[in-house]
């Protein structure tokens, strides 16, 4: 594979929006590991082709829709990083990254019947072209996949797996029935957060530790890395929800709000609202803009326009950073080198995505 091959030059930007280009690199060590990340994520790409392919035309159309959209491949990459402070890319790393993308993937499809989502990944999603129950299946048809490659991995494989998929469905159960009476609901929804994408960003960076045979000591720095960064990353999410119509997001604007997501700035505008009337006038127009039987897009673009501005969503961004910033500290104890470099980047361009 050359890099003028569209499958290379896909590598080359995807890692070059995590931070790992050239410029971040500058002796030859350096890009070496650089190097070595794109050529994993390659391998990993052209492998991730393969393991959804189905013999079943139905299942093959379905399970590959999502993945052909694109992607960050946020996870793989992780993985891959972690991994160099191993061996590197050997083969069960590779193996290890395209099972946790395919979780990821098949979880996007849940994800998608359970929010009602229309569109993901800039095209409609598969409930909205299939139905709930044809997206349901094919979520599960990836899981399955996903399995039999960790089940390839050994038994530690499996149990992380197992381990992340419990905490990736009681976070979506926490979600859709909400905090009860006495909780915090910002304390619950941080959780929620941790589970549904904390917990798999972690399992991919532990993945790269185990299967690069790296000193087990790495492990519990960069699991706390993942699973923070990990919550950052939704929270940025929770302000780029707010962004303007024509801004390159690659999602509608107040997607969340829309289908009835409590983001972090609405929990703080929430809190507001028990005593600023001003915070529960605009709270109130938010919910009369979403209501299918008052509200108008004018209205629901004002109202997101004021939510925007408002110091909650500033508050938001402060939390995401709060927590990025815990994430680089947990690296405290990796060696000093392109991998800690790296991470670090990745924790900054994480919070940068909203400016």
């Amino acid at each position: 594979m050359t890099p003028s091959t569209p499958l290379a030059r896909r590598s080359k930007t995807l890692s070059a929006s995590l931070g790992l280009g050239e410029k971040l690199f500058a002796s030859s060590e350096e890009r070496r590991f650089a190097d070595a990340i794109e050529q994993g994520l390659e391998k990993v790409e052209a492998a991730l082709l393969r393991e959804v392919s189905f013999a079943d035309d139905m299942a093959d159309v379905t399970s590959r829709y999502l993945l052909e959209a694109g992607g960050k491949r946020i996870r793989p990459v992780l993985t891959l990083l972690t991994a160099q402070l191993g061996d590197g890319a050997t083969d069960d790393v590779i193996t290890a990254a395209q099972a946790i993308e395919i979780t990821h993937l098949a979880s996007l499809y849940h994800d998608d019947v359970m929010d009602e989502a229309e569109m993901r990944r800039g095209v409609p999603s598969a409930q909205s072209v299939w139905g709930n129950s044809v997206a349901i299946l094919t979520g599960d048809l990836l899981f399955a996949r996903a399995s039999k490659l960790v089940a390839s991995l050994g038994e530690r494989a499996i149990k992380l797996q197992a381990d992340t998929f419990e905490r990736l469905c009681l976070g979506q159960l926490h979600e859709t029935l909400g905090p009860r009476p006495d909780d915090d609901a910002v304390e619950h929804y941080l959780q929620v957060l941790a589970d549904k994408t904390g917990s798999l960003i972690a399992a991919a960076a532990q993945m790269g530790i185990i299967f690069s045979n790296a000193c087990d000591e790495y492990a519990d720095p960069v699991v706390a890395f993942g699973e923070k960064i990990g919550v950052a990353f939704q929270l940025v999410d929770d302000v780029i929800d707010l962004s303007e119509p024509d801004a390159d997001t690659g999602k509608p604007q107040g997607t969340d709000l829309r289908s009835g997501v409590a983001t972090l700035p609405l929990l703080y505008l929430r809190r507001e609202a028990l005593h600023d009337r001003d915070a529960e006038a605009l709270l109130a127009r938010i919910e009369r803009s979403v209501d299918e039987t008052t509200g108008d897009e004018a209205e629901f673009a004002a109202a997101v326009a004021e939510l925007r501005a408002h110091p909650v969503t500033e508050r938001t961004y402060d939390e995401a950073r709060r927590w990025a910033a815990d994430a680089v500290a947990a690296l405290e104890t990796l060696p000093a080198g392109p991998v800690k470099k790296a991470l670090t980047k990745f924790a900054e361009a994480v919070v940068d995505r909203s400016r």
